[in-house]
C-alpha cells in the first residue's frame, strides 16, 4: 500500500499534447443562437424606443396645450385692453391729459362739404341690358 501512494504522488501526468478538436457544428449552432438572441434584443430595443418616443411626444403635446391655454388667456386680456383703449371716451381722456389737447370752440369749427360730380370727366357710361 505504501508503494501505491508514492507512485500516485510521484507520477507526473502531462496533458499538453492532448489537442481538442474544433467542432464546427457546435460553433454553427452557437452563432445561430447568438444571432437569434441578437435579433430579439434588437426588436425589443426598437419596440421600447418607439414606445418611449410616443410617450415623449404625448408629454410634449400636453405641454403645448398648456402653453396654448396660457397664450389664449393672455390674448384675451390684450384684446380687452385694446378694446378698452379704443373707446372714444378713453381716446378723448388721453388726448386731454397726455397730449394737452383742448376741445374746439364754435369759432374753430369749419364744415367742408364734398360735392361729387355726376360723371367723371372723359368717362364712358355703359348701360346694362
Amino acid at each position: 500500500m505504501n508503494l501505491d501512494v508514492e507512485y500516485a504522488i510521484k507520477k507526473d501526468i502531462r496533458n499538453n499534447p492532448v489537442v481538442r478538436e474544433f467542432d464546427f457544428e457546435q460553433k454553427r449552432e452557437f452563432l445561430r443562437t447568438a444571432g437569434f438572441a441578437g435579433l430579439i434584443v434588437v426588436m425589443v430595443l426598437f419596440s421600447v424606443w418607439q414606445h418611449f418616443t410616443i410617450v415623449r411626444h404625448g408629454y410634449e403635446v400636453e405641454d403645448l396645450r398648456e402653453l396654448l391655454a396660457v397664450e389664449e388667456t393672455a390674448q384675451r386680456k390684450l384684446r380687452l385692453e385694446l378694446e378698452t383703449l379704443r373707446r372714444p371716451q378713453e381716446v378723448e381722456r388721453r388726448a386731454y391729459r397726455e397730449l394737452d389737447l383742448v376741445a374746439p370752440t364754435a369759432d374753430n369749427i369749419l364744415i367742408i362739404e364734398r360735392v361729387r360730380p355726376s360723371a367723371p370727366a372723359g368717362a364712358v357710361l355703359a348701360e346694362a341690358r
